[in-house]
């Protein structure tokens, strides 16, 4: 930090407007980051500022506290702020020094009492675990005779997970059951939705969709009851809920996830124009199969009447050798004949008879 110099007036030093803020500045980057708790009231965002700015208000006495955040920052925590809402702000102070307004420099935002409910999950996270509620995972029906879907009444969601699984396969049957996915009433209605569904018979699959939202929005799907009920669904679940980053309980508890609605679709039924070009394929063999098993027999025919040519005595006559017999029997040895006896001998071509005239 560069030093602060003050001009001398006699025994009086005295510092510039500029100065002075550069030095206060300077010593407030020294501070160390905090968390300051408060409402947020005059929420102030515009599509072409690189920052966003609120002021956080104390409840108890009204003061009031300046802060600032960079828009990305802020986008990315997908929080929907209003005014009146109570957070947590994390960051430093810091003095803009043309003006010498005092700022707080935010780093990140949670909405108030996050800190509880991120441990209260992970506690049920690490009972349900311990269960063995997370272990299985049932595979998906190849050709679902009929997918259910639980969603909300919010048309963007319903729609897309519709549009998703119609465009991927025309023929496929979806039953929605809509029902509340925010607020406390949402768990219980989302578990007996699921429960009307696989009470139907026919219902092979079901997805679980909902839209994005902010932590709290999401809470349901986190909820002990809907774990519970989606882990012990008697049809197989697919859970589409929130975004990539989003991970609710059921995610976990679901036989299958899917971060968006072309994503569940492409888990749930197969894709129609991959099935007709497959069958294309295996109708084009079917065509070529009798043609090619006629063949395969040939060539094995072949090869066999080649071995029992080989083997045959026809051609070991042929190599050189000959039959002989006497009446009925093949001669194999000397001693089966006497001197002077009659006997016919047989070649590769012809033969001819002839008499025994001593033996060996």
């Amino acid at each position: 930090m560069a030093k602060v110099e003050a001009a001398q007036y006699g025994d009086r030093k005295v510092y510039s407007v500029s100065a002075f803020n550069r030095g206060v500045a300077g010593w407030l980057a020294r501070l160390p980051t905090v968390w300051i708790e408060g409402e947020v009231t005059e929420l102030r965002r515009q599509q072409r500022w690189q920052t966003v700015f609120f002021t956080l208000k104390d409840p108890g006495d009204g003061s009031c506290l300046s802060v600032s955040m960079p828009r990305g920052q802020f986008d990315a925590l997908r929080l929907d702020l209003v005014d009146g809402q109570r957070v947590h702000v994390f960051g430093r102070p810091e003095l803009f020094e043309a003006r010498g307004d005092l700022r707080f420099r935010a780093l990140s935002i949670e909405p108030f009492g996050l800190g509880d409910h991120l441990a209260a999950l992970e506690r049920l996270k690490q009972k349900l675990a311990q269960e063995g509620l997370f272990e299985r995972r049932r595979p998906l029906p190849r050709f679902p005779r009929r997918v259910g879907l639980v969603t909300g009444n919010d048309a963007a969601a319903k729609r897309d997970v519709l549009t998703a699984l119609t465009t991927r396969f025309p023929p496929v049957r979806v039953v929605v059951a809509e029902t509340y996915v925010q607020g406390p009433r949402a768990a219980p209605a989302l578990v007996t939705a699921i429960e009307d569904l696989c009470a139907l018979g026919d219902v092979d699959v079901i997805v679980l969709a909902r839209g994005g939202g902010s932590f709290e929005d999401l809470l349901p799907f986190s909820d002990e009851r809907l774990v519970r009920g989606v882990a012990g669904s008697r049809v197989p679940v697919v859970s589409a809920v929130g975004h990539e980053q989003d991970m609710p309980l059921t995610d976990l508890a679901a036989d299958a996830r899917a971060s968006t609605p072309s994503l569940a679709a492409r888990l749930v039924v197969p894709d129609a124009d991959e099935l007709r070009e497959r069958l294309a394929q295996t109708r084009e063999r079917l065509h070529r199969a009798p043609l090619r098993l006629v063949e395969r027999k040939r060539a094995r025919l072949e090869t066999a009447h080649g071995r029992l040519r080989a083997l045959s005595p026809r051609a070991t006559l042929e190599r050189g050798y000959a039959i002989v017999r006497a009446g009925d029997r093949i001669v194999r040895g000397s001693s089966e004949v006497e001197p002077g006896a009659r006997v016919e001998v047989e070649l590769g071509r012809g033969g001819f008879g002839a008499t025994v005239e001593e033996t060996k």
